[in-house]
């Protein structure tokens, strides 16, 4: 678990394509959590230590690919020891990783956005009857027939 209660689902070393140029290979340490795709610096093997753990003044960049944002995981392509996928945003910006294929990041994260959606949409249902249902309960002077069940 997270320091903000968010629940841990895989962790490790991820490569992420680089915008420059170059278009480089970068290892990230990524954390999966429910909501999202936590991009960290890769960690010291030296000394382990959680990100959130950090001193005083060096502070962490973090990136977060969050579900609300994401469109899909695609492009799938097995070349070599390496799994590559791109991961494209609801703003159309499109992020290129790759792991080693035995690793099935790629269908990790898809796995997570997909519950994270359907939660989502559970819970804007479960909203929207709610707020009709309070229609229904304050509209002053009319008979409703839903609330009283034993009505033929």
């Amino acid at each position: 678990m997270l320091e903000n209660g968010r629940k841990v689902f895989k962790e490790g070393l991820l490569e992420k394509r680089s915008d420059g140029l170059l278009q480089l290979w970068k290892k990230k340490h990524c954390v999966l959590t429910e909501d999202g795709v936590l991009l960290l610096p890769p960690k010291q093997h030296d000394h382990p230590q959680h990100h959130h753990h950090h001193g005083g003044g060096d502070t962490v960049k973090v990136k977060e690919l969050h579900f609300a944002n994401m469109k899909t995981v695609d492009c799938v392509e097995r070349k070599g020891k390496y799994v590559y996928f791109t991961v494209v945003m609801t703003e159309g910006k499109e992020i290129d990783f790759r792991c080693p294929q035995d690793e099935g990041w790629n269908a990790e994260i898809t796995l997570q956005m997909v519950q994270y959606k359907n939660r989502q949409a559970i819970l804007a249902v479960k909203s929207t009857r709610q707020k009709q249902q309070l229609l229904v309960v304050q509209m002053p002077g009319q008979k409703t027939i839903r609330s009283s069940p034993n009505v033929a």
